[in-house]
């Protein structure tokens, strides 16, 4: 099996019920088989579930890390992009309350193409690359959507070999299909182009 970020062959590595993912020793992801993957209707119906409400205290807290470190690296001057912004686009929100120029973009909910066609100075990814099918395809379309200098700040649960990953919640989302080792991330940050990048509990930040 080809790593859909890497493309190094990947070994097999763990099997539930009818999935199968595998597991790639060059850039330390895991990945859900593609034939296992539901349709996109079932995707967006998974997603309108969600309880995304904007003003949810519990909610905010939980992007704050993203919210807090594009308050503490660009100005109101700056361009945001709210990349996956979902059905409560909580990120938008906050640094929009506070005068910061940010738009939201998402496939499902807020399918702008224009928005894709500008550069920007931030793009927040807020527990979204763990839905990515392409993940190559997809992080080299954020690194063009960036302007020299800057940052993409990505938030996602990381895989770990120390965890038991039968019993490890991320993976039983039906739409998180691929999973990030911190190596992952070194991976990412040398092979697309980024001049660094560091991370902080569940948040990346990659800078062009």
């Amino acid at each position: 099996m080809k790593c859909p970020l890497c493309a190094a062959a990947a070994n097999h590595f763990y099997s539930q019920k009818s999935k199968e993912y595998y597991f790639c020793t060059n850039c330390f992801s895991v990945f859900l088989d593609a034939k296992n993957y539901i349709s996109a209707t079932e995707e967006q119906k998974h997603y309108e579930q969600h309880n995304n409400d904007v003003n949810d205290l519990g909610y905010q807290e939980f992007v704050s890390p993203i919210v807090n470190a594009i308050k503490k690296d660009f100005t109101k001057k700056h361009k945001g992009l709210d990349f996956g912004s979902g059905t409560g686009p909580v990120i938008t929100k906050m640094l929009t309350d506070e005068g910061f120029s940010i738009v939201e973009y998402d496939p499902f909910f807020a399918n702008n193409p224009e928005v894709l066609k500008e550069k920007y100075d931030y793009i927040a990814c807020c527990e979204v690359i763990e839905h990515f099918h392409h993940p190559y395809k997809e992080f080299k379309k954020l690194y063009d959507l960036l302007l020299p200098e800057g940052k993409l700040y990505c938030k996602t649960d990381f895989f770990s070999e120390k965890n038991n990953f039968d019993t490890w919640y991320y993976k039983n989302d039906p739409t998180h299909v691929f999973f990030y080792h911190p190596k992952t991330m070194e991976w990412i940050s040398k092979n697309m182009g980024f001049s660094s990048y560091s991370i902080d509990g569940r948040m990346t930040i990659f800078e062009k």
